[in-house]
């Protein structure tokens, strides 16, 4: 695969340390794991911390001037942050509700970010082995077990016949989500809901299987950078609802803004910025 990335070094290595974070957390599926609560009430288990320990060791031995901010190991003071010019964004395992659940949709999510914006993003599934990484400028691409991997492009539009798709979570929604999908529906004609979980959702669009995923509902910073790097380099786009870029800058509270996620040439972009402001 090298070839593929002569833009950028690090690609190649973060995929096979997502791999390792992945193979270090299968022991524990559907195994009866521990749950505790962090200070917030999220659940962590031992799965989330064995992925975190490896990933921060692997990605330390990559580079030790970069620094890292992982869910695991997030109290970093704001005036800390403030100087990083450069740092991975790292949620060993997203989507720990559905693993607690039994589900398979969890991943590991490594992200590179420099100047406040996704350089490239890494997001792999444990359970099945398949990988998507790829960044603004770069390309994206899907890796299935054996395969080659394969380049990956949003839809501007559904083909004919199939129906437009909105991504949403299985468990978050919000009163302003749901008017905003009423709004998309009225000029857009009755929509289909893809509800999955982590940040899978991503993934979904940049593989030109969905059209659309707002969230106006929380996320962490660790829950969508890796994804929105994918996304980007399939040709898409996320943007908080004033229209900006979406990015990672050194606020005080590690949440995230409500935020769009778009093909970027969608002839639809400014119906659904105009729903989203008012």
């Amino acid at each position: 695969m090298s070839e593929l990335f002569l833009g950028h070094p690090f690609i190649a290595p973060v995929i096979e340390l997502a791999r390792q974070a992945g193979e270090a957390i299968l022991p524990y599926w559907r195994a009866d794991v521990g749950v505790t609560s962090k200070a917030d009430d999220s659940p962590v288990t031992a799965a989330d911390l064995a992925a975190h320990h490896l990933i921060l060791a692997g990605l330390t031995a990559l580079d030790p001037s970069i620094p890292v901010l992982s869910e695991e190991d997030a109290d970093i003071d704001q005036s800390v942050r403030a100087g990083w010019q450069r740092w991975w964004l790292v949620d060993p395992l997203d989507g720990t509700k559905e693993f607690i659940a039994g589900s398979e949709e969890f991943t590991v999510n490594i992200a590179l970010i420099e100047q406040g914006r996704v350089v490239f993003g890494v997001v792999s599934i444990p359970t099945s082995g398949r990988c998507y990484f790829g960044g603004a400028g770069l390309g994206a691409w899907r890796s299935d077990v054996n395969e080659a991997p394969k380049q990956i492009q949003v839809r501007e539009a559904p083909a004919a016949g199939e129906s437009f798709t909105v991504v949403a979570s299985r468990r978050h929604t919000s009163p302003e989500q749901e008017r905003l999908l009423d709004g998309l529906s009225e000029g857009l004609g009755e929509l289909k809901l893809a509800n999955i979980g982590s940040s899978l959702k991503f993934c979904l669009l940049a593989e030109g299987s969905a059209d659309c995923y707002p969230r106006l509902a929380p996320t962490s910073q660790w829950d969508t950078a890796a994804a929105q790097g994918v996304l980007e380099g399939a040709g898409g786009e996320v943007l908080e609802l004033s229209g900006e870029p979406f990015s990672y800058p050194a606020r005080e509270s590690l949440l995230n803004p409500f935020f769009l996620a778009l093909p970027a040439k969608a002839v639809w972009r400014e119906r659904l910025l105009s729903l989203a402001r008012s």
